[in-house]
């Protein structure tokens, strides 16, 4: 690797060539502040925080935007450059809502920390600025363009990460504004509600759609039976709304919580990840033994979903036809457990505790209530739910861990990794290799589905022959990979597993936000931890999942499975967006 010698601060050192000088002062240890910088984003100098002194240049320069180069000089803490950095803050300050102690992102506030890092203890400007509608047209993610500091990091995002470009600056001056094309709504945009611009953002500009209040009501009304469910994801990231490490395992604690929250029956989603699997192994090998139409696709995230059926419809054929294991289990909650239970599923009301912003809308899906009613009624992300385990007084630390309810609250170690990337794919390759080998599996792990390659490719032996797979996460991977299928497939995949979420669910836009990106791995660790303590790591293993085909569904794919667990997409017709 090429490298070159700096000094930054008076500190010589040796950094890699090709570096930024705010990712050399970091491998330092020097904090250089920044509210535009974010990730593997490229660089845009928009917030202009970051600024430093270089020898040799009249002005200052934005740390983010100069490559390092032999011999620089660089000083990141001057009078000057606290100076200019906090006149910066100041700017933004002039002209910022004064709504810290309500706002949804108090005290993990990016500007709010800024300013209180910079000493900025009143704002000396005021400003006369338009004042813009919040936009609350989407089911899932609220925008308020008044708190935006034009930091363009969910423009970035939408357009290098996930390569939707559903936002855009719009106006020139002290008129931008950042908005999806036309001005119009984020419901009306081609958005896939995947919610990586509400992680991005610094601010609370870009939010989730609060269903608390609903929860609560549902609660206390003595007329309702509500039960919730919990996804793989929330377990390794609960934890660090509480001060928890990230990847820490805090299921027993949630389920705690949720039961002095008020729940009356509380569940695991890991359950119906388990019944995706049975569906969706059994779909794979009917479509290998039927010539079905191959490759298949595999997923349980609905952006994917979404981003598939407004941009390439024409595969749509290609997906497997089961339903995401958040509406097996509505389906399931509203018909088996009143089967059980002998309640009126009218007088259920079915909630589930998910990573993802898109869940809110797959719940309301027309096609989605295969029970006679909406199948889950309301969806909580795991940031939803911290909040409520705090306005409640609880302390999720301190609880005694208990377990979940009987009849769909036993998940394998194969449904916990659904919530990484490439754990699905893993999940169906244990049951389909093992019922078409018709033994046990030599190994249950396949390492081959695992890490961060935004696409990787591998090649299984099942049943007596070779699976090409492909597994692909964050909606830009899942668009080089439709965009190989629609030239024919050059890769002979056969098995195909898509997440839009970089990582997958872990990485959810209704996860606790962090600017420390090595979130990612430990909560990756601390699921494949999970999923390797369990007794039973295979989903046709699962005791309860043996006992609702036996005594409820019949066999997989069979007509009551088909009618309850399975779906069908279909072409969205958008206005388009900066497409």
């Amino acid at each position: 690797m090429n490298t070159v010698n700096i000094t930054i601060d008076g500190h010589k050192l040796k950094v890699p060539g090709a570096i930024n000088i705010w990712g050399a002062a970091k491998m330092a240890g020097i904090k250089i502040p920044t509210l535009c910088h974010f990730g593997n984003l490229h660089p845009a100098g928009a917030c202009r925080v970051c600024l430093v002194e270089m020898e040799g240049s009249k002005a200052l320069v934005p740390a983010c935007n100069y490559t390092v180069t032999e011999g620089m000089v660089i000083r990141t803490h001057t009078p000057e450059v606290i100076k200019a950095r906090r006149l910066m803050v100041e700017l933004m300050l002039s002209d910022h809502p004064r709504e810290c102690l309500t706002c949804d992102r108090n005290l993990n506030c990016e500007l709010q920390k800024l300013a209180a890092d910079l000493g900025i203890e009143k704002v000396r400007f005021q400003s006369e600025l338009p004042r813009w509608e919040k936009d609350e047209t989407s089911p899932s993610i609220v925008r308020d363009p008044n708190k935006c500091i034009l930091c363009g990091r969910c423009v970035r995002t939408c357009g290098e990460t996930q390569t939707v470009n559903v936002y855009s600056v719009h106006n020139r001056g002290f008129k931008s504004v950042v908005s999806p094309g036309l001005f119009r709504g984020l419901g009306e945009a081609d958005c896939t509600l995947c919610g990586q611009c509400v992680a991005a953002c610094p601010t609370s500009a870009i939010t989730i759609k609060n269903d608390i209040p609903r929860v609560r009501a549902a609660i206390a009304d003595p007329a309702k039976h509500v039960v919730v469910q919990t996804a793989p994801a929330v377990r390794v990231a609960l934890g660090e709304l509480f001060g928890q490490e990230p990847g820490t395992l805090v299921t027993g604690k949630m389920a705690a919580a949720l039961r002095l929250l008020g729940f009356d029956r509380v569940w695991d989603t890991n359950f119906s990840a388990d019944l995706t699997i049975m569906e969706e192994g059994h779909e794979l090998i009917h479509r290998m033994r039927n010539n079905g139409v191959m490759p298949m696709i595999t997923s349980c995230s609905p952006g994917w979903i979404n981003f598939l059926e407004m941009f390439y419809p024409d595969l749509i054929a290609h997906h497997s036809s089961a339903k995401s294991p958040q509406q097996m289990f509505g389906a399931m909650a509203k018909t088996y457990y009143p089967n059980k239970s002998g309640l009126d599923a009218k007088d259920i009301v079915s909630v589930s505790i998910m990573p993802c912003t898109a869940k809110k809308a797959e719940a309301l899906r027309p096609e989605m209530r295969s029970s006679g009613y909406q199948d889950v009624d309301l969806v909580l992300t795991t940031r939803e739910l911290g909040k409520m385990i705090k306005e409640a007084g609880l302390d999720l630390n301190s609880l005694e861990p208990e377990e979940y309810d009987p009849y769909m609250g036993v998940g394998t170690g194969a449904a916990t990794i659904f919530g990484v990337t490439g754990g699905v794919m893993e999940a169906a390759l244990r049951t389909a290799k093992e019922l078409l080998d018709q033994k046990p599996l030599d190994k249950v792990d396949f390492k081959e589905c695992r890490g961060f390659d935004g696409i990787k490719e591998a090649e299984v032996e099942l049943g007596g022959s070779k699976l090409k797979i492909a597994i692909a996460h964050g909606l830009g991977n899942a668009r080089k990979v439709c965009d190989a299928l629609m030239a024919g497939n050059p890769g002979g995949w056969q098995f195909i597993e898509v997440m839009a979420c970089p990582g997958g669910c872990i990485n959810g836009g209704g996860q606790p936000i962090s600017g420390d990106f090595s979130y990612r791995a430990k909560r990756m660790a601390g699921l494949y931890a999970d999923d390797k303590q369990h007794t039973l790591r295979k989903s046709h293993e699962n005791p309860e999942i043996i006992d609702i085909y036996k005594n409820f569904l019949g066999e997989p794919l069979g007509p009551k499975a088909h009618d309850l667990l399975h779906t069908h997409l279909h072409r969205v017709e958008h206005p388009g967006c900066d497409k």
